[in-house]
C-alpha cells in the first residue's frame, strides 16, 4: 500500500498515477481503432531502445554522451520485442495495444512501483551503476529526504502520523537486495508531487533530452520519460516516451495512436498548453529535468 505523509495516510490508488482503466480523458479504449500498422522500422530482433527503433525518414537520432543518464535509457536491455505489460503479481494488465517495447527490469511484487516509481527506479539504477552514491536520494511526498547512503549504513524511516523521524537501528549494507529496499521504501512515500520538486523546468524544446520527463504532480498526478530524441536538419524533434503506471507494472515505451505514421515518436512541443500521449493527457504541459 502506498502511502502520503502530508496529514493523511492514502491509499495508492489516490496518490499514485492513475488507475490503469481509468484516465484524464474519457474513452481511451477508443485509441485502440487509430493504431495502425507502423511505418517507421523497428527492428524486432534488436534488445536496446536505439538499436530497436529506427528515426523517422528525414531524421537522426540525437547522441547521448556516453556516461549521461539519457544514454543509460536508450541503452537499457529490452525484453523480447511482443512482451506484455505484467503487474507486480505477475499478471497481464488489460491494455496491451499501446506499447512498443517493456523495459528488462523488475517491478518488484507488491503494487509500489507505479509511474514517478519508474522514473526513480531508472534513475537511481543509473547513479548506483556509475557508483554515484552521494547523489542517490529522493524526497518522500512530505518532504523529508532519506538517501542511499543513510538507509546502507542502517538508517530507517519511522512514521507516526503526520511524523517521520529516522533512527539508525541496523548494521551496514551497502548489497543490491538491500538497495532494492531502499527503492521499495522510496516508491512507497514518494510520488509525483517530490518528483516535481526535484526537477528543474525545461523551456525550450531544443534543450529537451532522453531521461527528462513530463510530470503532472497531483493525487493523483501522473508522469512519463523521454526514452529517445531525434532531430532532422531543420533542428525539429521527435520523442520516444516511456512510463510506469497504475497498478504497478513492467516500465514500458509507449506506441503513439495518433499518428502511425511516426509511431512510436511523438511530436511534442515544451509550449504546448496540453501534451497528448497514449495514456494520460498533461494538461499543463510540464516538462523537467534531473
Amino acid at each position: 500500500m502506498k502511502k502520503i505523509i502530508s496529514g493523511l495516510l492514502i491509499t495508492s490508488i489516490i496518490t499514485g498515477c492513475i488507475k490503469e482503466k481509468t484516465s484524464s480523458y474519457k474513452d481511451l479504449q477508443k485509441t485502440k481503432d487509430l493504431v495502425q500498422r507502423n511505418v517507421v522500422s523497428i527492428h524486432k530482433d534488436k534488445n536496446t531502445i536505439k538499436d530497436r527503433f529506427s528515426a523517422p525518414q528525414g531524421y537522426e537520432w540525437v547522441d547521448e554522451k556516453q556516461d549521461s543518464f539519457g544514454y543509460f535509457i536508450e541503452n537499457f536491455k529490452l525484453k523480447p520485442y511482443g512482451s506484455q505489460i505484467l503487474r507486480y503479481d505477475g499478471l497481464p494488465i488489460s491494455t496491451q495495444h499501446l506499447h512498443e517495447a517493456v523495459f528488462d527490469i523488475d517491478t518488484g511484487n507488491k503494487d509500489l512501483q507505479q509511474c514517478a516509481d519508474a522514473v526513480i527506479h531508472l534513475r537511481a539504477e543509473y547513479l548506483y551503476k556509475i557508483k554515484r552514491s552521494d547523489d542517490i536520494k529522493f524526497h518522500f511526498t512530505s518532504g523529508d529526504l532519506l538517501s542511499w547512503n543513510d538507509y546502507k549504513n542502517g538508517t530507517r524511516a519511522f512514521v507516526n502520523g503526520n511524523s517521520v523521524s529516522f533512527r539508525k537501528t541496523v548494521g551496514f549494507d551497502d548489497s543490491y537486495g538491500n538497495f532494492r529496499n531502499y527503492l521499495d521504501l522510496i516508491f512507497n512515500y514518494a510520488g509525483t508531487i517530490s518528483l516535481n520538486k526535484e526537477t528543474q523546468p525545461v523551456t525550450k524544446n531544443s534543450d529537451l533530452k532522453t531521461g527528462d520527463i513530463l510530470i503532472t504532480p497531483g493525487s493523483p498526478g501522473h508522469v512519463v520519460f523521454i526514452a529517445g530524441v531525434c532531430a532532422n536538419t531543420k533542428g525539429e524533434r521527435l520523442f520516444l516516451l516511456g512510463e510506469g503506471f497504475t497498478p504497478a507494472q513492467s516500465i514500458h515505451v509507449l506506441s503513439n495512436p495518433f499518428n502511425k505514421n511516426i509511431s512510436p515518436w511523438y511530436n511534442i512541443d515544451v509550449s504546448a498548453q496540453e501534451t497528448q500521449t497514449a495514456r494520460y493527457i498533461f494538461k499543463p504541459t510540464n516538462f523537467r529535468s534531473f
